[in-house]
């Protein structure tokens, strides 16, 4: 059961598949957080009051505001919050949207995703990320790099984003490692980094081979023994490989920082790194909250 609290403001990243809430302090501080699986993929657009009442009901004595980011502000989600064009800040105060209430305790708004026009591509929660990168990182100029089901690729020049990419990869991996004639190579979880660094290489010098190198895992498993653990590694090897050669403008010569699970950033420093660079590292709950701080009541009185 959520503790009862009663915090200056409240965090909420709303995700496709899950909802998480942090009760925060004037200072910054973590009060308590709560989640639920709750996504935006489970609710209508007149479920995600109950929903977030469900979580929360025991923090909101004093009605603290509600600072929303993610999939809540899809087009499917509780409201739309319109897209912000870059090159832009990734966070924007008047820029936030209201979501539409009926407990008069609750006082929620959305911050909005961003644009790009050409080449198309869209981002929701990851622009808050990005924000809290650049609060945690002052003065941080080059590329972030957010791997996860759709990784995005963020050129940051002067606090703003410049130019952005998504890749599919994690989404690939999923349904290949899943869903395709590859499923049946790939049980358990282990891994095999010497797989994986070789299928990296394959795909970065080779990326018109990937059709191929896929169609290979299946048949090594049936002709010469590739365990799974091999074939997961290499499958997730090739697709990451695949990536970093399309975004070979955004990290060669650049400053890189990872913001991502730490299992997936490890795999992609691993990546980087076999191309000559360094990556920093960031925490995805750090920076989500550093970035919805810079939307709250007190970001006056925070730290820059």
């Amino acid at each position: 059961m959520t503790e009862t609290l009663s915090p200056d403001w409240i965090a909420v990243d709303w995700g496709t598949s899950n909802l998480r809430a942090w009760a925060m302090g004037a200072d910054g501080r973590v009060l308590a957080e709560a989640e639920s699986d709750e996504g935006m993929g489970k609710l209508a657009p007149e479920g995600f009051e109950a929903a977030l009442l469900r979580l929360i009901t025991p923090w909101l004595a004093g009605n603290p505001p509600v600072l929303a980011c993610g999939m809540v502000g899809s087009r499917q989600g509780w409201r739309e919050a319109p897209y912000r064009a870059v090159p832009c800040t990734p966070l924007d105060l008047a820029a936030q949207i209201a979501a539409p209430t009926t407990d008069p305790r609750l006082n929620v708004t959305i911050a909005p995703g961003l644009m790009q026009a050409d080449p198309a591509d869209v981002m929701r929660g990851e622009e808050t990320q990005i924000a809290g990168a650049l609060r945690l990182l002052p003065g941080y100029d080059g590329v972030l790099c957010l791997p996860g089901t759709h990784s995005k690729w963020a050129h940051i020049s002067a606090g703003e984003v410049v130019s952005f990419q998504t890749f599919m990869t994690g989404e690939l991996f999923a349904l290949l490692s899943t869903a395709s004639v590859l499923r049946h190579g790939m049980q358990g979880s282990g891994w095999d980094e010497a797989a994986f660094d070789t299928a990296v290489t394959d795909a970065l010098s080779r990326p018109e081979r990937l059709g191929a190198r896929l169609f290979s895992l299946r048949a090594q498993g049936l002709i010469a023994g590739l365990t799974p653990d091999a074939a997961r590694a290499r499958l997730s090897g090739l697709l990451i490989g695949m990536e970093l050669a399309a975004a070979r403008p955004y990290w060669l010569g650049q400053r890189v920082t990872l913001i991502g699970a730490e299992k997936l950033s490890t795999a992609y420093a691993r990546a980087l790194a076999a191309q000559g660079v360094t990556t920093g590292r960031l925490s995805v709950t750090d920076c989500t909250l550093a970035g919805l701080a810079s939307l709250s009541p007190q970001h006056e009185a925070t730290p820059q």
